[in-house]
C-alpha cells in the first residue's frame, strides 16, 4: 500500500521536487489532497496528480480540517507557517515532511519536537543533502575509519552572486521579519551536515557576518528602481534582472512565472519583486557570514558562506587524525588521504540532482509504512535537525552580540524553560 500524503504548499520545492515522486514511484506515494494559495499551480498540479475536486484547497486549514483522510502531511509552505501547519498536523494524528527549516522561532522548534514525541509521530526534515551520494559517500568513509578520529572540519558554501540576487535579496528569503535568518534559511543544511559528520554534541560556537553589498548607500545614483526603467547600468551590472532570467536563471522564473518564455518574462518582471534593482530592495539578510564551532570531543568546525561567489557549490576540509577528506560538491568528487600508507584515493560520485530528494522520499515512506512497534525511537528521526537548529539560532544570536560565543546546551535549555508547558495537549490515534 503506498503512502497517501496531503500536500499543503505546491510551489517549485513541493509540486517540482517533493511531489515528483509520487508520479515516479506510484507504489509508494500517492498525493490524495492539496492546498495552494495560488489558483495556476493549484489546478496544473491537481491535475497532474488526479486529484478529486473536494481535495483540492486554497487554504491550507481546510485541508486539515475533519476526519483524517491520509497518511502524512508534506509541508513546504512559507517558513513562518510551518509552525502551525505542523501542530495541527501532528494532533490529528498525520506523520509530516517538513521542508527545512523547522520554523524561524527556537521556541516553535521546541514545541514541535514535544509534540512530535508525544504524538509518536514521524516528523522528517528536508534535510536532503544527508542523502546525496556526495555526503553519503563521505559520511561512509568517516564510519568505516579510514581517516581516523575527526578532528575538525571546514565547510563552505558558496551561495552564487545570482542565486543570492534572486532569493535573499530580491525573493522570498530577503527578510528576517518575513522568513528567517540566512544562516538558517539557507544554511542550516550545512550545519546539520557538520553535527552529522561530528556525530557530536555541539558545545559552543561564535559568528560574525553582515549584510556588505546588497543596499542603498551602494546603489549607483542614477539606477531606477526598476531594471527594465531604463536603467544606464544594466550592460555593466551582474545582477541585472533579465540578464539572468533570460539567461542561466531561467528556471527560477518559474517562481513567478508558468511561462519562462523570453517575451512572457519580459512582460511579467516590471511586475514582480524580482525586477528591483538589488539595491533598492527590502532585504535585510546576510551576504557573508563565519561561524566557528567546537564539540562536546574538544573537534572543532568552521563554516563560511558567501554570496560573492560565481556559482553554487560547496567545499569541504575534513581533517582526522590518521588521514584527510578533501571535497568539493559541484564536482561530485572528493580524495580520502591515507597518512598511514601515504597513499590517496579520488572518489567520482554520480548525482543528476535528484538523487538525494528520491532517497529521502524513500525513507520518508518507509518510516511512515513501517509498524509502530517496529519503528525505532522516532524521537531520534528529528532531534538532530532540531540541535541543528539551534546551532544556527546561536550563530545568528552571536553575530548580533559582537561574536560574543553562545553555549548551544543552555541556550536549548533556555528555549525549553520559555515553552509554556510543551506536553500538554492531545493527539488523535491512528
Amino acid at each position: 500500500m503506498s503512502v497517501k500524503a496531503i500536500l499543503l504548499g505546491a510551489g517549485v520545492r513541493g509540486a517540482d521536487v517533493y511531489a515528483q515522486h509520487a508520479l515516479q514511484f506510484p507504489e509508494e506515494l500517492e498525493i490524495v489532497a492539496v492546498a495552494e494559495p495560488d489558483e495556476e499551480r493549484r489546478a496544473v498540479f491537481a491535475r497532474e496528480h488526479h486529484i478529486q475536486a473536494e481535495y483540492v484547497f486554497s487554504d491550507w486549514k481546510e485541508a486539515l480540517q475533519g476526519a483524517r483522510y491520509a497518511d502524512a502531511v508534506m509541508i513546504c509552505t512559507q517558513d513562518r507557517m510551518h509552525y502551525e501547519a505542523t501542530m495541527m498536523a501532528l494532533e490529528q494524528g498525520y506523520h509530516v515532511l517538513l521542508e527545512k527549516p523547522i520554523s524561524p522561532s527556537p521556541e516553535e522548534c521546541v514545541e514541535i519536537e514535544a509534540a512530535a514525541r508525544r504524538c509518536n509521530r514521524i516528523v522528517l526534515v528536508c534535510y536532503v543533502l544527508r542523502y546525496t551520494p556526495f555526503w553519503s559517500s563521505i559520511k561512509q568513509v568517516i564510519d568505516a575509519g579510514s581517516i581516523g578520529r575527526i578532528v575538525n572540519i571546514q565547510l563552505c558554501e558558496n551561495i552564487g552572486f545570482a542565486h543570492m540576487a534572486h532569493s535573499y535579496v530580491r525573493g522570498h528569503w530577503s527578510k528576517t521579519s518575513e522568513s528567517s535568518p540566512m544562516i538558517l534559511a539557507k544554511s542550516c543544511h550545512d550545519l546539520d551536515i557538520i553535527l552529522w559528520l561530528m556525530q557530536q554534541d555541539c558545545r559552543r560556537l561564535t559568528s560574525f557576518g553582515s549584510l556588505f553589498h546588497f543596499k542603498r548607500e551602494n546603489k549607483p545614483a542614477d539606477a531606477p528602481l526598476y531594471c527594465t526603467d531604463g536603467c544606464p547600468h544594466v550592460k555593466e551590472c551582474c545582477y541585472a534582472d533579465l540578464r539572468y532570467y533570460l539567461g542561466e536563471g531561467r528556471r527560477r522564473a518559474l517562481h513567478f512565472t508558468k511561462d519562462p518564455t523570453d517575451e512572457h518574462i519580459r512582460d511579467v518582471i516590471r511586475e514582480t519583486p524580482y525586477g528591483r534593482c538589488v539595491f533598492q530592495c527590502d532585504n535585510d539578510v546576510v551576504d557573508h557570514q563565519v561561524v566557528n564551532m567546537e564539540f562536546r570531543n574538544g573537534a572543532t568546525a568552521s563554516f563560511t558562506l558567501s554570496a560573492f561567489t560565481h556559482d553554487s557549490s560547496r567545499m569541504v576540509q575534513i581533517s582526522g587524525t590518521s588521514g584527510e577528506i578533501r571535497g568539493n560538491l559541484e564536482k561530485q568528487t572528493f580524495t580520502v588521504y591515507d597518512f598511514v600508507d601515504d597513499t590517496s584515493q579520488e572518489m567520482h560520485v554520480h548525482d543528476e540532482g535528484r538523487e538525494g530528494c528520491t532517497a529521502m522520499m524513500h525513507e520518508f515512506c518507509r518510516l511512515v509504512s513501517s509498524q509502530p512497534h517496529n519503528r525505532s525511537d522516532l524521537s531520534t528521526v528529528l532531534r538532530g535537525s532540531v540541535q541543528s537548529h539551534m546551532m544556527a539560532f546561536a550563530a545568528e544570536r552571536s553575530r548580533l552580540h559582537d561574536g560574543m560565543p553562545m553555549d548551544i546546551q543552555q541556550l536549548t535549555r533556555y528555549y525549553q524553560q520559555v515553552v509554556s508547558n510543551p506536553l500538554a495537549g492531545t493527539c488523535s490515534e491512528r
